[in-house]
């Protein structure tokens, strides 16, 4: 069990996809010695990087699982997550930033702040993770560390601050200068191992020396001393690190550091960074709900003495049995300790316990307070909360986006058909934003994420681990409905059957709710009691109950407003179901003169490449009907800022390489929904076959 808390740091490597996280990883792990070769993403010895360790990552050259592992620099353990730059597994990203204290945020030296770096900067905002900055690539042709320092601040709105500067640039880049010790070092030796410090070169000094004056007067502001030693002209390398630490902590300052992972360059001084600023448990205030009073928030402490606390960030289903990542915020664990689901109240006995490293597994036989575990054959739910005896606790849950893409599959074999519904259920409860059911029309099997890439990845996967082919339909966008004006409803639902009856009154309006709002919104108005106040949950859970699928195309509806102003019961008719059968009629007749429109998803798309094939590429966004926000031109580099819908985007990866040679790529993630144009709107009623009809 690790004791020295202040000496554990659970860092995740995040970027946009493409900017060397995964080579990242490889030379830490292997200047921490915890590899003996270092292997790249897309090698010529067909071996792979350590953390691609499915084939499939191999294959494609891209990371689709988050993987963890650990290493020891000095005397700190650090345990590590690297996680997936494409926004279809953004899940992946999501829930190691949940568990995380600290984050390194790569950042490609040519192409700057890109549009996976936006959505990776909100999520660690959302869980408040403390970053550092590292400008990777600063190897190859164009780079430019001070335009991507900019665009951190201009795009991100972060308080960059360099504690770096680069010796060299491009095919020239020999080594970094540390603006904190004001020295030079260069990387020796055939892997860079060798970490040579020097004096700073002649024709660097001055400017080296410019910029140390420019990061001492940002990084003051966080600290009195370092002021006054400023001031007196007596600064000292504690008094710089203590202020960028507090700077750090608090994400009122961000540490940019530099170099070029696959050259080798820059890495060692990356994890003393990660060292000296990041934060240890002890730095973060988690947060927990109290079950036995009412889920009242309590503040969980990194004290392995205290009762035990831990969430399931990820699970993984191997060739043994289901694996469980833990984060352990509280208390400690042990084999053959019993631990309780919170959320299912089962008490489970902890059989192996082990500390990861990519699909490897070292065995351990306890850990505390702080630390990044895996538990086998333990079945629960992603998100789910373990605890002893001792405390009834919860942990908030993690934000988890909803599916924009479904596909209809169809199993080709009785081989295939019978392990369908395995490889289904394995998925779905491996990825929240994958999932799967059947289609009550067509009785087909529908599954549903975050783009084709995702949907596709899993197809193959159902073929390699479950010898599971299936044909796969057209995929079918994410549409919904909304209304688009206020409508009246006043409905009475009257039933006789001899004996009791059914009898429910209800009238009031419908109208849409204004944009960031929710999906559905029940507000009662009624006075002098014209409904039992009994019954009115029943009439709210009959709109709500309207809501999973509409009247105009058959998709969810978002975006309503019930207001309940009057009604009418009767003494012995009157039923809870009576009212939910009320409830239903009135949405439809109020839905139907509310002008029901249908609205389709909208993707934010950003398109890099060669300035030569701008026009090319302008090309491809318009013929989508996409809508252009943004051109920027960085030397021979352009970047098209674009909002697309996203059921014109199919295919577009094909489009897009034919049109430009395969040197332009492109990145997509949803942005909001927006009504369909009409023609759209006509051919999504045809095909659905769901024009609205009047119904008793």
């Amino acid at each position: 069990m690790l004791s020295d808390l202040s000496k554990i740091r659970n860092i995740g490597i995040s970027a946009h996809i493409d900017s060397g996280k995964t080579t990242l990883t490889e030379r830490v792990l292997y200047y921490t010695g915890r590899i003996r070769q270092i292997h790249e993403v897309k090698g010529k010895d067909e071996v792979g990087a350590t953390m691609d360790f499915m084939e499939l990552e191999r294959e494609r050259g891209i990371t689709i699982q988050s993987a963890a592992t650990n290493a020891q620099w000095g005397d700190y353990h650090i345990n590590i997550i690297d996680t997936p730059g494409h926004v279809d597994f953004t899940i992946e990203v999501e829930r190691a930033l949940r568990v995380l204290d600290g984050a390194i945020l790569v950042l490609c030296g040519v192409a700057g702040v890109q549009s996976q770096s936006m959505t990776v900067d909100r999520q660690m905002r959302r869980y408040g993770v403390p970053r550092l900055a590292f400008i990777n690539k600063l190897d190859r042709s164009g780079a430019n560390p001070a335009r991507v320092v900019e665009q951190l601040r201009e795009k991100l709105r972060l308080n960059a601050v360099p504690i770096q500067i680069p010796i060299g640039l491009e095919g020239n880049l020999e080594g970094v200068i540390d603006l904190v010790t004001m020295k030079a070092f260069y990387f020796e030796g055939v892997k860079g191992e060798d970490l040579v410090e020097r004096a700073i070169p002649d024709n660097l000094r001055a400017e080296a020396e410019e910029a140390r004056e420019v990061m001492l007067d940002k990084v003051s502001m966080y600290s009195d001393d370092l002021t006054e030693a400023i001031l007196d002209g007596n600064v000292t390398e504690p008094l710089v690190h203590d202020a960028i630490r507090k700077g750090t902590l608090t994400m009122e300052l961000t540490p940019v550091l530099m170099g070029s992972a696959f050259k080798n360059k820059g890495v060692q001084n990356l994890l003393d960074a990660v060292a000296a600023y990041l934060p240890d448990p002890t730095d973060r205030t988690n947060k927990g709900l109290d079950l036995s009073k009412g889920e009242t928030p309590i503040i969980l402490e990194s004290d392995s003495a205290k009762p035990f606390v831990a969430l399931a960030f990820k699970l993984e289903d191997g060739p043994y049995g289901q694996l469980t990542y833990l984060r352990i915020y509280q208390g400690k664990i042990a084999k053959g300790d019993a631990i309780i689901n919170s959320r299912t109240k089962r008490k489970h006995k902890v059989g192996r316990l082990a500390r990861m490293h990519a699909h490897d597994m070292e065995d351990i036989s306890d850990a505390g307070a702080g630390d990044i575990v895996a538990l086998f054959g333990i079945d629960c739910a992603s998100g789910d909360t373990f605890t002893d005896a001792g405390i009834q606790v919860a942990m908030t849950s993690m934000h988890v986006p909803d599916p924009v893409v479904s596909l209809a599959i169809k199993p080709v074999d009785q081989k295939s058909s019978d392990n369908l519904s395995k490889a289904l259920g394995r998925f779905t409860r491996e990825d929240p934003t994958f999932r799967a059911g059947l289609d009550p029309e067509s009785n087909e099997t529908v599954i549903s994420g975050m783009g084709e890439l995702h949907l596709e990845v899993y197809i193959e996967r159902m073929k390699r681990e479950y010898s599971c082919v299936v044909e796969a339909g057209q995929p079918q966008v994410a549409y919904r409905e909304a209304i688009s004006q206020r409508a009246d409803f006043n409905y009475t639902h009257k039933k006789q059957t001899g004996g009791s009856g059914q009898y429910g009154r209800v009238a009031g309006y419908i109208e849409p709710l204004p944009s960031g709002e929710g999906d559905f919104k029940f507000t009662n108005k009624i006075r002098g009691g014209s409904i039992p106040i009994e019954f009115l949950p029943a009439v709210e859970k009959g709109f709500k109950g309207c809501m999973d699928k509409g009247r105009l195309i058959g998709f969810p509806v978002i975006g309503v407003h019930v207001v309940l102003e009057d009604g009418q019961a009767h003494a012995v008719d009157s039923s809870e179901i009576a009212f939910v059968s009320a409830a239903r009629g009135a949405f439809r007749e109020g839905f139907t003169k509310a002008k029901p429109v249908a609205l389709e998803p909208i993707m934010k798309l950003e398109v890099q490449g060669p300035t030569e094939f701008q026009g090319a590429m302008l090309k491809t966004v318009m013929q989508r009907r996409g809508q252009i926000l943004m051109t920027t031109d960085e030397g021979d580099y352009s970047t098209i800022e674009s909002e697309v819908p996203l059921a014109e985007m199919f295919g577009y990866a094909t489009d897009l390489r034919s049109t430009t040679q395969g040197k332009a790529e492109f990145s997509m993630e949803f942005s909001r929904y927006l009504p369909a144009p009409n023609e759209v709107q006509k051919a999504l009623k045809e095909k659905y076959g769901t024009r609205v009809k009047d119904e008793e």
